[in-house]
Parts: C-alpha cells; sequence; structure tokens
C-alpha cells in the first residue's frame, strides 16, 4: 500500500491561491452571488494566500498560507469549520464587526468557527500555515463574504 507524505511547513508543494469569483458556492452575504459584489476576488488574494497541491480534497481539506500581515476578508459559512494553525499565527476577530470577541491562534491551536458567525482573521508578522476541514463533504459548503478587507472594483 503506497503513503504519500505531504510537508506542511515546506516551501514546496504550494500554488497560487486561484479565485473563481462567479464560483457558486461564494455569495454575497448582503445578497446575491459575489460575482455581482463590488469587489475583486482576484485582486485581493493575488500573491497573498496559497494552497496545498497535494492534499485530496476528498479529505473535506484545504492546506493554507498567508502572507505576513494579510487579511482574509470576513466571512462566514453555512456549516461549522475547524482552523489549525501549523505555523505562524492568525489574529481572528468574529462577529460581524468584530464585537463578539477576538484572540491571537498560534502554532498547535486551534478554533472552531460556528456556522453562520462572521469572522476577520489577519495573519501575524511571518504570515500564517493552517489547515482548515469541515464535517461535510467541501461540495455542501457555502461561502458568504461580507464588506471587509477587500480590494474594490
Amino acid at each position: 500500500m503506497a503513503t504519500e507524505l505531504i510537508e506542511l511547513l515546506s516551501t514546496d508543494g504550494w500554488r497560487d491561491m486561484t479565485v473563481d469569483q462567479s464560483f457558486p458556492a461564494y455569495l454575497w452575504a448582503a445578497g446575491g452571488t459575489l460575482q455581482d459584489a463590488p469587489v475583486d476576488m482576484e485582486k485581493t488574494f493575488a500573491g497573498q494566500m496559497w494552497v496545498a497541491s497535494k492534499i485530496d480534497p476528498a479529505f473535506n481539506l484545504n492546506g493554507l498560507r498567508c502572507a505576513p500581515g494579510f487579511a482574509v476578508p470576513r466571512h462566514h459559512h453555512n456549516v461549522d469549520e475547524l482552523i489549525i494553525v501549523f505555523e505562524g499565527e492568525f489574529h481572528v476577530a468574529w462577529g460581524e464587526n468584530g464585537e463578539e470577541g477576538s484572540r491571537t491562534v498560534g502554532p498547535g491551536e486551534f478554533w472552531i468557527s460556528r456556522a453562520g458567525t462572521p469572522y476577520l482573521m489577519t495573519a501575524g508578522p511571518e504570515g500564517v500555515t493552517y489547515v482548515e476541514t469541515w464535517p461535510e463533504p467541501m461540495s455542501k459548503l457555502e461561502t458568504y463574504w461580507h464588506d471587509a478587507g477587500w480590494v474594490a472594483r
């Protein structure tokens, strides 16, 4: 039986996170699809976020890496999400405007974002490498993007 080793902390095995603003599971929280929103997903994420290229999507997880100081725009999902930090740190603020709480999550720590709870994640000064996973197949995942943290069109 073959096995495959994936070194999440290596500099190899990463590719730019390509994004398709017309992806039907990307929705604008104020209504409609992200494609109709006044934001530019490609310009927001280009050169700021990378995805591990060797992880099989059948496992319902993504290996991700963010550049230092990059803020993943505020968003929420329709299902709970587990995020585990491996290297660097994230400052996470949750609630519509971060009013419900915030904290810094570092290596070996994780948090669970409950379905429907908006949150904004900002990478620390060294960036961050993490894994996100869901209890449902990714085909059932919907992401509702809010207006904080975007490059406008």
